[in-house]
């Protein structure tokens, strides 16, 4: 009978989050309520903990965040980023995804790779490369730097649920950061080697020939020695134009046209090569994002040396620094306040930014899956935890399989730290361990239900970057899974050197 009531609960977190994500956002979080509201009320199960401190430390994060944003901050990380990029064409599918990488760390959330996006795939297709390379390789290890930013919202899960075990900030990004590094440099180094040559690819030659998607001046010899034909370069691209031309090509100054054939070619400017796409930043812009990082900074030298944070006498009388969480909360709520100050940014104008509503979103996801998760598990400890942290024991490796698919079904990193990190730690796994195998979270890229995913799709029009009929296998698939066994094996790896 106890067994048949634990299936009843554990139905009622599973049809939570599935009802969860199917609603999408805010509704993730409140499902997850109205789970805790039923176990508690109907099967009268104690309350779990109330997710206190990770809640006000994704409210300060993204508060600061888009502060910034407001003042401009975000269009100057951009716009340097995407100057990285385009200026490293021909290691393109190597420079972009560790680009995508550091800036997640940096701003907390993978919402900054969107605006990267175009950049990447105009780069890409400018010099003639398969735009899907850089794009999937790029939008997968993005997500990478969740699990190895000190201001991400499920960072601030894993900080909370980890207090206690000897493993604090700096452990954690001792052995998230290089293996996430590793990753993306694997990652790169495969997904340069997969998939056909542009003119090789039926679906791009389908689309050029029905005009839909230029040739560019890259590969415009090639595609007129392998197919024939007229083509027109316009900007950095080319049109591919039977003869006689079927519609007229406007040519801005640093373009080059060649005429139909028989003409002369009049070229008006020879572009050796292609414009950088510049992004305006306003002004302030770059203040505000150095004050941002600042914080960040600040945040990981009070992780590294506790004896800098103040410290107060606990339950016993012994003096402890005051926790990370709290350190967080403290300093990114500063940083909001310091970015409007300097900024000269009015506070109605931060609460109008679309990072404060994403971030509100997680938040409150967070707070209700966590609170159904702890709800559940506290109450079940003997029934089912400890058998499945007896697997989990038993091959550590299950951990991250569980993670992945957790994650992958509930498209939240930080709700399926605060429901899968919990089982791990009754287990008795080694909080090392652990650590290595939390960056599967990758697996939020397992079905193309992203904005960033979509988006890529969306903006390669060559066709390379693509969906399918099988939802779990897309252009996001191969560069996901081996970034996956990158990371977790090179975690592993790392956390036998890190010291506690």
């Amino acid at each position: 009978m106890d067994t048949f009531v634990v299936i009843l609960q554990a139905c009622v977190v599973i049809g939570a989050i599935i009802m969860g994500v199917r609603t999408g956002g805010l509704g993730l979080g409140l499902w997850g309520v109205l789970g805790t509201v039923i176990l508690v009320f109907a099967f009268r199960l104690p309350p779990g903990s109330v997710p206190v401190d990770a809640f006000f430390i994704i409210i300060a994060v993204i508060t600061a965040s888009s502060a910034m944003q407001a003042a401009g901050g975000i269009d100057y990380l951009v716009a340097i980023a995407s100057k990285i990029i385009q200026r490293n064409p021909k290691r393109l599918t190597y420079v972009a995804p560790l680009v995508a990488f550091v800036f997640t760390v940096l701003s907390g959330t993978s919402n900054i790779f969107f605006a990267l996006i175009p950049v990447i795939y105009e780069t890409a297709y400018r010099n003639g490369q398969r735009p899907e390379h850089a794009l999937a390789s790029s939008t997968v290890t993005s997500g990478l730097g969740i699990t190895a930013s000190p201001v991400s919202a499920a960072m601030a899960a894993y900080l909370v649920l980890m207090e206690g075990t000897g493993y604090g900030l700096p452990q954690i990004l001792a052995i998230t950061v290089p293996a996430a590094i590793v990753a993306c440099i694997v990652t790169s180094f495969v997904q340069q080697r997969i998939g056909k040559d542009l003119l090789d690819d039926p679906e791009y030659l389908k689309r050029v020939k029905a005009g839909t998607v230029e040739v560019p001046a890259a590969l415009r010899e090639r595609y007129e020695a392998k197919f024939g034909g007229v083509t027109t370069a316009v900007g950095a691209t080319a049109a591919v134009t039977a003869t006689p031309p079927t519609a007229p090509a406007t040519t801005p100054p640093d373009s080059l046209v060649t005429a139909p054939a028989g003409g002369a070619d009049t070229p008006t400017r020879a572009a050796t090569r292609p414009p950088i796409i510049e992004h305006p930043v306003p002004k302030g812009g770059k203040t505000s994002a150095m004050i941002f990082v600042a914080g960040t900074l600040v945040i990981v030298l009070l992780g590294l040396f506790p004896g800098l944070r103040p410290a107060f006498p606990d339950e016993e009388g012994a003096m402890t620094p005051i926790g990370m969480s709290t350190v967080i909360e403290m300093i990114m709520f500063t940083v909001a306040l310091v970015v409007i100050l300097v900024g000269l940014i009015k506070p109605s104008l931060v609460v109008e930014q679309p990072l404060l509503k994403a971030g509100f979103v997680a938040a409150v996801a967070l707070f209700g899956i966590a609170w159904m998760a702890d709800t559940f598990i506290a109450a079940n400890q003997e029934t089912i935890i400890e058998p499945l942290g007896a697997m989990i024991e038993a091959n550590p490796l299950l951990l991250a399989v569980a993670l992945f698919l957790v994650c992958g079904l509930t498209t939240s990193q930080s709700a399926t730290t605060n429901t899968m990190i919990p089982i791990a730690l009754a287990a008795g796994l080694a909080p090392g361990i652990i650590t290595a195998m939390w960056p599967s979270l990758i697996g939020v890229w397992l079905f193309p239900a992203n904005g960033s995913q979509i988006a890529s799709v969306e903006t390669d029009l060559t066709g390379s970057t693509k969906l399918t009929q099988v939802p779990v296998y897309h252009s996001f698939t191969v560069p996901m899974v081996v970034s996956w066994v990158a990371v977790v094996l090179a975690g592993l790896l790392i956390q036998l050197v890190v010291p506690v």
